[in-house]
């Protein structure tokens, strides 16, 4: 097999000149094929560069960086407050604490003062967002070593209640646009601060049978057994 274009180019392409995965067995060129950037099932935006045989992959590179939506770029032709929504969508599982970030970099610049109130309902819901976050990524982590299905259902349980507030609150479960310059959109009910307590209450349980659920789970168990020596 003939990997002359592949060679000649490798000193310009760092990660290329490192030892191939497998050896190619074939006739003709490697196809060299840029896979992205893309999104789906990859935990966020990145390219592979892959040397193909066929269909056998022959060398991979992964290429990291990309913005998610190009928001910086779309943010130069915006308002600060068009801007807003943008930050929903540079993590959909911590919509608020980016809107709330976001918020607090605008408030540096020009000076404004949150009240009180607005700053204790940032806190609440930034950890409520943080609870949101955590169980989903455990619950992602031990389905992608082998337990499929049940932890991340744990997860999204708990997940769905606060899902239900923040809707509630902001009119959206994720996209919520919320959070404002200089304080919150709309101010929490009494009764919304009800349901609040009624699921916090309601977390060391849920903490007690997922760290049960995890810590006795026979699959986590082996994977971490054999982890260490596996070839």
């Amino acid at each position: 097999m003939s990997t002359s274009g592949f060679v000649q180019d490798k000193e310009m392409r760092p990660g290329w000149n490192r030892p191939p995965l497998v050896e190619p067995d074939g006739e003709g060129e490697l196809l060299e094929l840029a896979m992205g950037p893309h999104h789906p099932s990859t935990h966020g935006v990145f390219r592979m560069d892959v040397a193909l045989d066929g269909e056998r992959v022959i060398r991979l590179k992964p290429v990291f960086g990309y913005l998610h939506r190009n928001h910086e770029k779309i943010a130069e032709g915006s308002s600060y407050l068009a801007s807003m929504p943008f930050t929903d969508r540079l993590d959909y599982m911590c919509p608020l604490t980016n809107n709330w970030a976001y918020a607090l970099a605008v408030e540096k610049l020009t000076g404004q003062e949150v009240p009180e109130r607005a700053e204790y309902l940032r806190v609440i819901l930034g950890e409520l967002t943080r609870v949101v976050n955590h169980a989903s990524a455990i619950g992602f982590l031990i389905q992608e070593m082998g337990a499929s299905g049940t932890p991340l259902m744990y997860a999204f349980k708990e997940r769905e209640k606060i899902l239900d507030l923040f809707e509630a609150l902001t009119g959206a479960r994720m996209m919520v646009n919320y959070m404002r310059f200089g304080g919150c959109r709309v101010d929490a009910t009494p009764a919304w601060l009800d349901g609040v307590r009624k699921v916090v209450a309601g977390l060391p349980k849920f903490a007690d049978e997922y760290e049960n659920l995890l810590r006795s789970n026979e699959i986590r168990r082996v994977s971490a057994f054999y982890a260490p020596n596996w070839p």
